[in-house]
């Protein structure tokens, strides 16, 4: 595994590069290219980090300088480890990169290794831990204040010892941090007399500074086996995620061995930590440790109503009780009176049913399928009451045992409780349906006894507006909101108006009629009538006529109210272009013709070009001859005005446009001397493509006019001012070409019209 140097090192090297660019420049102002250039030149240095320290102090650089630097290192990321976080107080060697995740395993404990969100990466925030044991690249920071300052920061060599100034080596290797303080004091009293007495005032203490790195390997059914170089922080966890964590197929989750000096030293259960958050056997590792993961002995599978589904693997003492507490015990929908096992036997499975007094002494044997069920939707003491009830629902049979008291807890019946009949269906023992009924009214005077209820019945009590249909009325004609309405009783006609808004504009209330449906007096009606019409006067003020007042409404009527026979909305018509008042103009009665229009719009301007006139009537053109119309009124294309028509009588116009199957469309100007052919031949002349035949023109003012053939000689239209040469393209030849089943068809049909008219022919001659 590839090394480099050491965080806290690094950063403190970065700090004093910036000082050949200037003493006086900011880390906030360096950029993350200078960040790279300093990192590779730090890697380089060979100071040691007290020196580096030391002299960073001296050229005016605080411990908030060094904790921006380490800010911006972790930022810029120029190295694969980790990156680092402004406040470590501790380095450690780079963590391997966690395993990537996966879909999720049904294995219980496997997602912890595979968790992106967790790292298990050692604390070196932490103070110094009892009983760690020193060795080789610790570093220690052995402080001396009071009467005398000085800080030592000296690392533990590869032999073992330390090296203080004016001192001989120290011997630490294997010792703890306590052991070793006691040491390397007893040592500093050469150098200080009296240290750590009350009556010298000078005083040492001793802590850890950046930490080593330490070997461990990993071994059996892991996800990465090998050796991986991890903090001497480091715990089991912490490997064990370097590596991956035990493999989800075959890997034990609760029997994991630690053996260091070829001893077995703690064994791991992962479940002590998923259950209950127990780390006692996650101690610290240290160099040359080795993480064994042995196979999974027995794991059962746990599906159903449990808070947990999923695998867990079993201790030979351990019960199916502590298998639904690994999965958190039963959901509130579980069905509890049993479990269901599927368990492998030699040669097929073998269903088994667990009850609970089994639950502590069953044994789970490998491959065992539990499934817990969930319980029945079913109630078994409901009775339920609907319909004209103040509170319809569901409730208890043990305090609703009959009717009377069912009702009664529903709060009563309601004000339009059908009596006479009320149903309870109920089923029988065969589940059959059947259906009781109840005269609810003889039932509530006691002239009959109380009926007993039973599990799963269901009371109904109709209301009385449920058993007819929905009574409404309606109006149409001149109102504001016509439509149907809710019947009520003695509803009168100007109630109805009312509610629809009262007349609209141009209504006739002394016209208006009733039709009503014929129930059962018929008289005055005749037979073939199957509808009465009922004819009344209304006035505008809504106030019925005497003779009319006492006219209510029944259910079903429909009221009709009349608009007046000369009542219309304006209407209007437009004109525009090359007259003398253009604009819009109402229709003043229903002869108004386009002449009148015009007349009434001062009449045409001296540039006005009569054959482009185009006239549209709801947004559809019309093609009309202007010129024809003013020299006869009478005549048929004087068309009358509608609402919404426009007439536009444009200025002469000097082009012609040619476009279609031409070499270069084009829009050339009119010229009357000019042919049909050299109007063509402005445009290039026709392509391959063109149809000639189907040459057409559309004119100025929109009308149509087409090629005409006789005897193989083609008469084109006659160019005008305005017009749209059109050349359109001849169909392919695919769609002119008969397929081989037309062709046969037309081929039989000759010879079958040939054979009739030979036969024929012979018949004749015959004769």
């Amino acid at each position: 595994m590839k090394t480099f140097l050491p965080l806290g090192r690094l950063i403190l090297s970065c700090l004093l590069v910036p000082l050949s660019l200037s003493w006086a420049q900011k880390v906030d102002n360096l950029t993350d290219e200078q960040i790279q250039q300093f990192v590779q030149q730090a890697q380089a240095s060979g100071l040691s980090e007290a020196q580096v320290e030391q002299l960073a102090q001296t050229r005016g650089f605080t411990s908030a300088d060094i904790s921006k630097m380490r800010q911006r290192i972790g930022q810029v990321k120029t190295e694969p480890s980790k990156p680092a976080e402004s406040n470590v107080v501790r380095e450690q060697p780079s963590t391997p990169a966690p395993p990537p995740v996966s879909a999720a395993s049904a294995v219980f404990g496997a997602s912890l290794f595979t968790n992106a969100n967790l790292s298990f990466e050692p604390n070196l925030r932490i103070p110094t831990p009892r009983n760690y044991q020193v060795g080789p690249e610790d570093e220690l920071i052995v402080d001396v204040y009071g009467n005398a300052q000085q800080t030592y920061r000296p690392k533990v060599s590869p032999e073992g010892s330390i090296r203080i100034e004016n001192l001989s080596p120290i011997y630490v290797n294997g010792l703890t941090i306590e052991q070793a303080e006691q040491r390397i004091i007893s040592r500093l009293r050469t150098l200080y007399a009296g240290l750590n007495t009350a009556t010298s005032g000078i005083f040492a203490q001793v802590t850890l500074g950046s930490v080593r790195s330490i070997k461990v390997t990993l071994l059996g059914q892991v996800v990465r086996p090998g050796t991986y170089t991890l903090s001497s922080l480091a715990t089991v966890f912490n490997a064990l995620y370097a590596a991956g964590g035990p493999a989800a197929d075959r890997g034990s989750f609760r029997n994991i061995r630690v053996y260091r000096n070829n001893r077995l030293v703690r064994t791991l259960d992962v479940y002590d930590f998923l259950l209950r958050a127990d780390q006692k056997d996650n101690i610290r590792l240290l160099d040359q440790d080795i993480i064994f993961v042995d196979h999974y002995g027995t794991r059962v599978e746990l599906t159903g109503e449990v808070k947990q589904t999923g695998l867990y693997e079993v201790r030979q003492s351990e019960t199916l009780l502590h298998v639904l507490a690994f999965a958190g015990s039963f959901t509130d929908k579980a069905y509890t009176a049993s479990i269901t096992l599927r368990r492998n036997t030699p040669t097929e499975q073998q269903l088994i049913t667990i009850i609970p007094a089994e639950f502590g002494q069953f044994l789970p044997k490998s491959g065992d399928r539990y499934t817990v069920g969930a319980v029945l939707e079913r109630v078994a003491n409901k009775v339920s009451i609907m319909g004209a009830v103040f509170r319809p629902g569901d409730y208890a049979l043990e305090k609703n045992t009959t009717l009377k008291h069912l009702i009664k807890t529903a709060e009563g019946l309601r004000e339009d409780a059908f009596l006479n009949r009320a149903t309870i269906r109920r089923l029988r023992e065969n589940l059959d349906p059947e259906v009781i009924s109840v005269d609810l009214g003889r039932l509530l005077r006691g002239e009959t006894a109380d009926v007993p209820l039973q599990p799963e019945d269901v009371v109904q009590i109709t209301a009385v507006g449920d058993l007819r249909t929905k009574r409404t009325v309606s109006i149409q004609g001149a109102v504001n909101r016509g439509g149907s309405f809710d019947y009520v009783d003695s509803m009168t006609v100007a109630n109805l108006v009312v509610l629809a808004g009262g007349f609209s504009e141009g209504a006739i209330s002394s016209r208006m009629e009733i039709a009503r449906r014929i129930n059962g007096d018929t008289t005055g009606i005749p037979t073939n009538q199957n509808v009465q019409l009922i004819a009344f006067s209304i006035d505008q003020h809504l106030s019925l006529a005497p003779n009319d007042a006492r006219l209510t409404l029944q259910p079903f009527d429909q009221v009709f109210v009349r608009l007046s026979s000369r009542y219309e909305a304006q209407k209007g018509a437009a004109i525009a272009g090359e007259v003398v008042y253009p604009g819009t103009y109402a229709i003043r009665d229903r002869n108004e013709r386009i002449s009148d229009l015009i007349t009434r719009s001062g009449g045409l301007k001296a540039g006005a070009y009569l054959p482009a006139t185009r006239f549209s009537r709801k947004g559809e053109l019309v093609s009309l001859d202007l010129k024809r119309i003013l020299t006869n009124p009478d005549d048929v294309s004087n068309l009358l005005l509608e609402d919404g028509d426009v007439l536009t009588v444009p200025r002469q116009t000097e082009l012609v446009r040619i476009r279609g199957e031409v070499v270069n469309p084009a829009t050339v100007e009119y010229d009357p001397a000019k042919s049909f052919r050299e109007y063509v031949n402005e445009a290039g002349g026709f392509t391959a493509k063109a149809s000639k035949r189907k040459v057409y023109v559309v004119g100025a003012n929109g009308k149509v006019r087409p090629t005409r053939s006789w005897l193989g000689i083609r008469n084109y239209p006659a160019p005008e001012a305005g017009m749209e040469l059109v050349v359109p393209a001849r169909p392919p030849k695919d769609q002119t070409k008969l397929s081989a089943s037309e062709r046969l068809a037309v081929l039989t049909v000759i010879a079958t019209a040939s054979t009739v008219i030979l036969t024929a022919i012979r018949v004749i001659t015959n004769r």
